[in-house]
């Protein structure tokens, strides 16, 4: 049964590839961020392209909102009242989806009789190698507050994999990558900085940008919608970060990524003979629009 009125509470990731598919099966879709905006991870260019094409389907926003009361039953009919930037407002739906995000399930299952230490925050702490404070104790996943994806709790299991099998050399989650994507449509992709966390950390960077226009395959897709960029350090030609918001966005990861953990200079993309017309074509044009360093 599609709702006739879905109300998201949350606007991250899983809120908002929700919202875009009960939108698309046909039910009217509000989304409530308490955050001043949707997606706070992401840059604000990349935040905004997403939410413009979300909402020409018809999904409507309000951020910076904080629920005070919630009166009735999900499923039937319930009413909402709320405050958007200070100002009180209400809002009258038949569902209700929480995506405020995961917390740990660590309570009442024995971690403190065999003296396993928590965070504050109640997920296991443990060390590069996922070990907690217990020897031959390890802890994966989302209760080891590990990035919230998939593959990297696969990564996980590969840390601890070769930790006990003495592997040489060993992996850690020091300094790993943190690949993601968000599976609307279009895909939003993502590995490294962004420009926001480089600013924050005062990394200076070059920035190379492209409408996915410039992805040629795009074009045979009628897809044009969405944009790449890439930051490469100033200082030398190493890339820093990538993003990509288009169709099959997370498929151009891996031959960035490739280039990220090897420390290849950006040209050796620039510079590449891919064929014509795919995706991964489009990032010769965006690394051939590399600026020079300044002198």
């Amino acid at each position: 049964e599609v709702p006739r009125h879905l109300i998201i509470l949350g606007g991250g990731y899983s809120g908002i590839e929700f919202a875009q598919a009960w939108r698309r099966f046909g039910a009217e879709v509000t989304v409530l961020e308490r955050g001043k905006r949707i997606l706070k991870n992401e840059d604000g260019d990349v935040v905004e392209a997403l939410a413009e094409l979300l909402k020409t389907e018809g999904v409507r926003f309000h951020v910076d909102t904080h629920v005070t009361n919630v009166s009735g039953t999900s499923g039937q009919s319930v009413t909402l009242r709320d405050t958007e930037a200070g100002e009180p407002f209400s809002i009258e739906a038949s569902h209700i989806l929480i995506a405020g995000g995961r917390t740990p399930n660590t309570e009442e299952c024995g971690l403190e009789e065999a003296g396993v230490q928590l965070t504050p925050k109640g997920h296991i702490q443990v060390d590069e190698y996922l070990q907690t404070n217990v020897t031959n104790i390890f802890a994966v996943g989302d209760c080891a507050n590990s990035p919230h994806f998939t593959h990297m709790g696969f990564d996980d299991f590969r840390i601890v994999r070769d930790f006990l099998a003495k592997a040489n050399p060993l992996r850690s989650t020091a300094n790993r990558q943190v690949p993601y994507t968000l599976y609307t449509s279009p895909e939003l992709a993502h590995v490294g900085f962004s420009e926001s966390a480089a600013q924050l950390a005062g990394i200076k960077y070059r920035l190379a940008k492209a409408p996915m226009a410039a992805f040629l395959r795009t074009r045979t897709m009628d897809a044009t919608q969405g944009f790449a960029k890439a930051l490469v350090s100033a200082e030398d030609d190493t890339i820093l970060g990538f993003t990509a918001l288009g169709p099959s966005a997370g498929e151009l990861l891996p031959v960035v990524q490739l280039a990220m953990s090897e420390k290849l200079p950006y040209t050796k993309l620039s510079g590449l003979i891919v064929t014509h017309p795919t995706m991964s074509e489009g990032l010769v044009s965006l690394f051939g629009g590399v600026p020079p360093p300044r002198t």
